[in-house]
């Protein structure tokens, strides 16, 4: 029981993420979280509640908590968790998190998030923009204070900075794709007919991953200064070193039932199965409608207007196409969804959250595109996740984004998003006929996934080495 894991909010892919990790560590870790509901109040009284419920102990060695915890109000609490190696994981940064309005208390939510980096020993990110976007608005930032303010805390923090992308664990979804998909793995990945079944050799979704790995073995190659280098051919840069992270492990591929938040979402999981049947069994796939899914969050900053407002214009030129929202809800929901269901009638698919893991990819899976508008993104687990299960992707060419998918997957203004549909929907064979071949490539799975990824949290029984000499 060496590395303490502590998650201030247990959902998503926050979740996701510890349940890897004590997959992987299994009895040589303790994991302390709270729910994932009001994160605003997590953010700000969490270090108070671990202070009184972790579990005190001698084994301890190493601290791995995500950024919505203050590390620093914790370490100040527990000195004898402060005397720790301190781990801090960014899926985001409130120095680059798009809010509505701005408030006075929207500071502090930063400037948490600064003083658990200085607090911390290494500071790891899910991406190179999510990085950068951090370090290089940390100066800005800090002018808001109106006097005395703190210098050069960016030079601080880098050198203590690296990027490791989320771990994500692909199941093998063979079983929820129609025959044109199956035909491409099978054409790519050597997927091979099983009876009426397929099998998908050598996908890292049907190993056991040891991948949890480099955050504590292969991070010291890179270490130098956390800056991103060109990568020819992007729009923006990607970090030195890093391998794709498309070919990272995968998401667990457990049914989980999670609970949704709004009620009103679960009366759509009977339509899905009732219209997902009706499209297997239904007219040949290369003659159906164009499929589009958005798998995101059910909040501003995705920008579903957009989104919404592109669909509404392929409705009023009556272009064919059908939609499934499948992202999750919560307290308070932008209007836009209620007028957006009304408005594309019979275009829709599915609408809502899908707590089951094995009902989402087959809806990933029964689509043709997937669509991001978001205006805030620094990993985007869900579009990963639909690439694998064989969507065309088309994301702004903005945020992480441009890190991640080939120019081609790429839009700059809403009105490019509504000529790359307007097409597709015209012809929605050209879609289907497509390979998205950055992830579908064998050897991008099989020879990259260990160069970069989350190291074995585990150390060996007789040492206290348990991260590389960089995350020491």
């Amino acid at each position: 029981m060496s590395v303490l894991l502590i998650e201030a909010f247990y959902g998503g892919s926050h979740k996701q993420l510890m349940d890897l990790l004590q997959e992987e560590l299994q009895e040589d870790c303790v994991l302390c979280t709270l729910p994932a509901k009001k994160w605003h109040w997590k953010a700000r009284t969490a270090a108070l509640y671990f202070m009184q419920t972790v579990p005190r102990s001698a084994n301890y060695r190493i601290l791995f908590a995500s950024s919505v915890l203050n590390l620093a109000e914790l370490a100040a609490l527990r000195p004898d968790l402060g005397k720790l190696k301190k781990v801090l994981y960014f899926h985001e940064n409130q120095l680059a998190y798009p809010v509505q309005k701005c408030q006075e208390r929207d500071f502090q939510y930063g400037y948490n998030q600064i003083l658990s980096c200085l607090v911390a020993d290494v500071v790891v990110f899910n991406s190179a923009f999510n990085m950068e976007s951090f370090l290089t608005s940390i100066g800005k930032f800090m002018k808001l204070i109106p006097d005395h303010r703190p210098k050069d805390l960016e030079k601080i923090i880098r050198p203590k900075c690296q990027v490791l992308y989320f771990p994500v664990r692909f199941p093998d979804v063979s079983r929820f794709m129609p025959e044109h998909k199956l035909a491409h793995l099978e054409k790519v990945n050597g997927v091979k007919r099983n009876g009426d079944a397929y099998q998908l050799e050598g996908l890292p979704g049907q190993q056991k991953s040891r991948a949890l790995g480099a955050l504590m073995k292969n991070s010291s190659t890179h270490r130098e200064s956390g800056l991103c280098e060109a990568q020819p051919g992007l729009c923006t840069t990607q970090h030195k070193g890093l391998p794709s992270p498309l070919t990272a492990p995968a998401r667990l591929n457990k049914s989980e039932a999670s609970e949704s938040t709004n009620p009103c979402q679960e009366e759509d999981k009977q339509h899905l199965t009732f219209n997902l049947s009706n499209i297997l069994s239904g007219r040949d796939c290369q003659q159906r409608p164009l499929h589009v899914a958005w798998p995101h969050r059910w909040e501003h900053d995705k920008d579903p207007e957009t989104f919404f407002k592109v669909l509404l214009k392929l409705k009023e030129k009556e272009l064919p196409f059908h939609v499934s929202v499948l992202g999750e809800a919560f307290t308070e929901i932008p209007d836009i969804f209620s007028e957006a269901k009304k408005a594309l009638g019979s275009s829709v698919l599915h609408w809502g959250y899908l707590p089951s893991k094995d009902d989402y990819f087959q809806a990933l899976c029964m689509a043709d595109v997937v669509v991001s508008t978001a205006k805030h993104e620094f990993f985007g687990v869900a579009m990963v996740e639909a690439v694998y299960c064989g969507c065309y992707p088309l994301c702004p060419k903005a945020l992480v984004y441009p890190e991640i998918f080939p120019a081609e997957y790429l839009y700059s203004t809403p009105e490019q998003l509504f000529k790359r549909l307007q097409n597709f929907c015209k012809r929605p064979d050209i879609v289907r006929k497509h390979l998205y071949k950055e992830l579908l490539t064998e050897s991008l799975f099989l020879e990259k996934t260990n160069a970069q990824t989350f190291a074995e949290l585990s150390p060996p029984k007789k040492e206290l080495n348990l991260f590389s000499p960089r995350l020491l």
